[in-house]
C-alpha cells in the first residue's frame, strides 16, 4: 500500500474500522499473563488465526498482525531476542495466510519500554536501530503499512518516524495512550506530540488504549482541531477492574462502546476501532452501526 492509497482510503467519507483487542482476548482463549505474546501466538496459530478471521468476519478492513513487542528491546527481556526475524517472519507470514486480501494488513509495532536520554540512558541511535530493524523485516515480510501504537512519550515516537522513513515507504500510523485531558505519561501533551509527527511525516495520528471512549471527545476534537491528517481512536472498553485473581473486567459493553466510537467518529476520528476488553462481536456492531448511518435514506 502506498502512503497515497492509505489518504484515499480515509477519504470515503465512512471510517475505516480497525480490529479490537488482541492481548485481552487471547488471554480469554488460554494465554497466561507474563509470557511473551509474541511467542505464544507463535506456538498457537490456531488460537490466532481464529480470532484474526472473526475480527475479518466482523468487518474490520486493518488488521494488526500480533508483532507488538517483537522488538529487539523487548524480547531481549523475555530471552528471545535471538527469534527476532524468525518471530516476526512467522507471524506476518500466518497472518497473510490467515485472512488472505480480504483486509490490509499491519506491521503493529510499540514502545521499547527504554526512556530516552535525558529522562532515562536510551539514546537515539540505540532506538533507532532497534525500530529500524524491526521495521525492516516487517516491510520485507509483506505487511502494508506500520501502526506504532500504546506510546507514552513524543520523543520515542519521533525516532519511529525517522526509523519508518529509513525502512521503507509505508504508511505509518502513531498512536499514544494518553490522560483524558490529552496529557501524556512521560510529559507533553498529545496535540504537541500529533503536530510535530504531522511535520515529520506521519500519515495518521491518535489515541489507543487509554480510557474509555466516554472520556476522549475532547482529545479526539481537538486533535482533529490541530493536524490535517487522519485521526485514529482506538480506545479500550471502557476502565477495568481488576479481580481477586489478576483478571482485568472492562465496564463497556459492545453497544455502549458502540455509541461512544460513532460520537469519536464526530468529533473528526476518521480511523476507528476497539482496544483492550474489545472483541469480534464489538467490532461486526460497530460495523452495523456505521452501514446504518451510511444507509441512503439517513
Amino acid at each position: 500500500m502506498t502512503r497515497q492509497e492509505f489518504s484515499l482510503l480515509t477519504q470515503k467519507g465512512e471510517p475505516v474500522l480497525l480490529d479490537g483487542g488482541t492481548g485481552s482476548c487471547l488471554r480469554e482463549r488460554g494465554m497466561p499473563v507474563g509470557v511473551s505474546t509474541e511467542l505464544w501466538v507463535y506456538e498457537h496459530p490456531d488460537v490466532i488465526g481464529q480470532l484474526q478471521r472473526e475480527y475479518v468476519d466482523a468487518g474490520s478492513q486493518i488488521l494488526y498482525a500480533p508483532t507488538f513487542g517483537a522488538n529487539r528491546a523487548t524480547l531481549k527481556s523475555a530471552g528471545i531476542d535471538d527469534r527476532l526475524e524468525e518471530l516476526n517472519r512467522t507471524l506476518v507470514r500466518r497472518t497473510i495466510e490467515n485472512v488472505g486480501d480480504r483486509v490490509i494488513v499491519a506491521g503493529d509495532l510499540s514502545t521499547t519500554g527504554k526512556a530516552m536520554e535525558p529522562v532515562g540512558t536510551a539514546t537515539y541511535a540505540e532506538l533507532l536501530a532497534i525500530y529500524e530493524e524491526q521495521m525492516r523485516i516487517l516491510a520485507d515480510a509483506g505487511v502494508q503499512l506500520l501502526v506504532a501504537e500504546t506510546l507514552l512519550a513524543m520523543d520515542e515516537a519521533m525516532v519511529i518516524c525517522d526509523a519508518a522513513r529509513a525502512a521503507c515507504d509505508l504508511p505509518l500510523i502513531v498512536s499514544f495512550t494518553c490522560e483524558g485531558d490529552g496529557n501524556l505519561y512521560f510529559g507533553g501533551t498529545i496535540f504537541e506530540a500529533a503536530a510535530a509527527l504531522e511535520a515529520m511525516g506521519v500519515d495518521a495520528v491518535g489515541v489507543n488504549c487509554s480510557v474509555g471512549p466516554d472520556q476522549l471527545a475532547a482529545v479526539v476534537k481537538t486533535l482533529h482541531e490541530t493536524v490535517s491528517i487522519p485521526i485514529v481512536a482506538k480506545p479500550n472498553a471502557g476502565m477495568p477492574t481488576i479481580t481477586e485473581t489478576g483478571k482485568a473486567v472492562y465496564s463497556m459493553g459492545a453497544e455502549d462502546f458502540t455509541r461512544h466510537l460513532l460520537h469519536l467518529w464526530d468529533c473528526g476520528a476518521s480511523v476507528i476501532g476497539g482496544c483492550c476488553g474489545t472483541t469480534p462481536a464489538y467490532m461486526r456492531l460497530l460495523r452495523e452501526a456505521i452501514a446504518r448511518r451510511m444507509a441512503p435514506d439517513n
